[in-house]
């Protein structure tokens, strides 16, 4: 199991990281999406850092 885990003031949060709990916001509006690691790692050279995914609507006015 992969998980994440936060520190707020004495409390430790850990959260697990399944294909249900992976979400980013679109840079260009800021709207919440569902994100499947799995389909990216997949895809080949994957950077988690320097990864952004736009929405579909933004993908739109992009094309």
């Amino acid at each position: 199991m992969y998980y994440t885990k936060t520190t707020i003031g004495s409390t430790t949060i850990e959260t697990e990281i399944n294909d249900e709990s992976v979400f980013t916001r679109c840079p260009c509006c800021g709207r919440e999406m569902r994100v499947d690691l799995q389909e990216l790692f997949a895809a080949g050279d994957f950077d988690l850092c320097g990864t952004t995914i736009l929405c579909p609507a933004c993908t739109q006015k992009e094309a």
